[in-house]
C-alpha cells in the first residue's frame, strides 16, 4: 500500500471516528471530567488543555542502555542485581543533546515529553540531593532532565516527568520490612518537591503501585503533598491501587492509563494510551518496529476515542534516538501536517 492511498484512508476512519465521537457527546449530555483521589480536583481547565494536546513522546533511559534489555524490570534476571546497580558507574551517553530529542517529538507533531527521572530500579537522572544513586555520580555528570525541561521550554513543548513510586534499590522500600515505608514516603515527597520547584513539570506520570508495599494512602498522601506545592501539576492514575484502564475508588490521579493497548472510546473520563514505537520500554538493539501504517492507525484511533498517545522510544546508549525511529516520528508528522 503506498503513502498516498494510506493517507487517505487514514483520513477518512479519522473523520469517521470524530463524527462518532460528536454523537456520543451529544448524547452523554457531560461537559465534565471526573477526578480520582484526596478530595482534590485538578482545576478542569488544565485537565482540558492536556487533553487538547493529543500526543506526547515517552521516553525510556537510564544506565540500562548499556545492555540493551528492560529498563528495571531485567535486573536480577537479564542483568544480574549487583551489575545492573553499578552500570551507572560507566554510563556516560556522550551524544546526548535535549534539542535533538525535543526537535524529534516536535517534527513528530508531538504536544509534550515524558522522561523517566526515576525508573523502579531507583537511578535519578537529576542531581537530588536525597539519593547518591544519581546522574551526577555517572561519568556523565549532566542533569538530564534540566537540559529537557530546558529544550522543551524553548520549542513549545509540555515538559512532563515520569517518577515511580516502586525503588528496587531503595532498602526502606522493602517487601520485609513494612514499617521502613514511612521513611520511604518521606524520601519520595522530598524528591518530588526537589523536582516540581526545579523543573515545574506539566504533569507527573507515576508508575509501580501494583506492589503490595505501595497502599492506597500512601498515594493519596503523595496527591495532596503534590497538590500543596503546585496545584496545577497533572497527575496520571497510578498512585493509588486498582485497575489502571477504569475509575475505582481505589485509585488516586486525573486520568486513566492503559498500557500498551488503545483505550476505549470514552467522553466523559480523560485517558491516555502508552505504546512504545517497537517492542522494549528502553533501548534494545534490532527491536522490531511498528510500520508507518500502524503508527498513524494507532493515532488515529487513540485521537477518535477521545484519548491521548503517548508513544515511547528508547534512545541507546550513546544518548541518541536510532535514526530509524527518528525517520518513523517524521514520517507521522508529515501525515499530520496534511
Amino acid at each position: 500500500m503506498d503513502f498516498e492511498l494510506l493517507y487517505k484512508i487514514s483520513l477518512l476512519s479519522f473523520f469517521v471516528l470524530i463524527g462518532c465521537v460528536s454523537v456520543y457527546a451529544q448524547l452523554s449530555g457531560t461537559g465534565g471530567t471526573r477526578q480520582l483521589g484526596a478530595g482534590i480536583t485538578t482545576p478542569k481547565m488544565v485537565i482540558d488543555d492536556f487533553m487538547d494536546k493529543r500526543f506526547g513522546m515517552f521516553i525510556h533511559f537510564g544506565p540500562v542502555s548499556l545492555r540493551g534489555t528492560e529498563i528495571g524490570w531485567s535486573r536480577g534476571k537479564e542483568v544480574p542485581t549487583v551489575e545492573y546497580d553499578n552500570l551507572y558507574k560507566e554510563f556516560n551517553p556522550a551524544l546526548f543533546n535535549a534539542d535533538e530529542w525535543v526537535k524529534t517529538a516536535k517534527d513528530a507533531g508531538m504536544k509534550y515529553l515524558v522522561i523517566t527521572a526515576k525508573h523502579h530500579d531507583g537511578f535519578c537522572l537529576w542531581p537530588t540531593a536525597f539519593s547518591d544513586y544519581n546522574i551526577m555520580n555517572s561519568p556523565f555528570k549532566r542533569d538530564i532532565v534540566q537540559e529537557l525541561s530546558t529544550a522543551c521550554k524553548k520549542q513549545g513543548l509540555a515538559f512532563c516527568i515520569y517518577f515511580t513510586v516502586a525503588d528496587w534499590h531503595d532498602p526502606n522500600y522493602s517487601e520485609d520490612k513494612p514499617g521502613n515505608m514511612d521513611q520511604f514516603v518521606l524520601t519520595m515527597k522530598n524528591e518530588l518537591k526537589e523536582v516540581i520547584i526545579r523543573y515545574k513539570p506539566y504533569m507527573l506520570w507515576f508508575d509501580g503501585n501494583w506492589e503490595k508495599q505501595w497502599k492506597q494512602e500512601y498515594g493519596a498522601t503523595i496527591y495532596q503533598y503534590i497538590k500543596s506545592v503546585d496545584k496545577d501539576v497533572i497527575v496520571n492514575n497510578r498512585l493509588g491501587k486498582g485497575e489502571h484502564t477504569a475509575f475505582s475508588s481505589a485509585l488516586v490521579g486525573d486520568y486513566l492509563t492503559p498500557e500498551q493497548k488503545i483505550g476505549e472510546l470514552n467522553m466523559i473520563n480523560p485517558w491516555e494510551s502508552c505504546i512504545t514505537i517497537c517492542n522494549q520500554w528502553a533501548w534494545k538493539p534490532n527491536d522490531k518496529m511498528k510500520s508507518l501504517k500502524e503508527c498513524i492507525q494507532t493515532l488515529v484511533k487513540t485521537a477518535g476515542g477521545n484519548g491521548n498517545l503517548l508513544l515511547n522510544v528508547g534512545p541507546m546508549m550513546d544518548g541518541r534516538i536510532e535514526t530509524r525511529q527518528i525517520e518513523r516520528l517524521k514520517e507521522m508528522g508529515i501525515w499530520l501536517n496534511k
